[in-house]
């Protein structure tokens, strides 16, 4: 198996597009969390009020934790995950991901079949997330992979 060094070098570039699509999310999250707090409505493409009818609606928050909170520290994780790389960060990475993507679907199917309305920056954020997913998931497989090469034969 490779010194930890050589395999955050390996893996640069998986490290490099889940940093940025974290960066990407973190910003759309802070932006949502931003106008929750403030009281503002979400600027909305087309002159539509999607956002503004899901950021209002009663799903906005759980347990009194507005959504786009929680996909901030979801997306610090991955920042987190995208600096520590390595076998650690990586699964990290796809754990956090992994579950991201699972309640983003449970929110887009919030949005479309219960609320009656899309928000583009969710739907923007859901898509990161499940870019996040694919991402950690090849560097998670490739790791297996190396790692099941280099062991001895039974």
């Amino acid at each position: 198996m490779a010194p930890r060094g050589q395999a955050k070098g390996r893996y640069a570039a998986p490290r490099t597009v889940l940093f940025v699509l974290a960066a990407l999310g973190f910003l759309i999250s802070a932006y949502l969390t931003w106008t929750h707090f403030a009281g503002l409505a979400p600027i909305c493409t087309g002159g539509g009020e999607g956002c503004q009818t899901v950021q209002s609606s009663r799903y906005a928050t759980v347990l009194g934790v507005p959504v786009a909170l929680l996909g901030l520290i979801s997306y610090g994780g991955l920042i987190i995950s995208a600096a520590l790389w390595g076998e650690v960060g990586i699964y990290l990475g796809f754990l956090i991901s992994l579950v991201g993507t699972l309640f983003s679907a449970y929110l887009t199917y919030l949005e479309v079949f219960v609320i009656g309305a899309l928000c583009q920056w969710c739907l923007a954020s859901a898509a990161i997330t499940v870019a996040t997913l694919i991402c950690t998931a090849l560097a998670a497989r490739q790791l297996t992979q190396e790692r099941q090469s280099h062991e001895p034969a039974p």
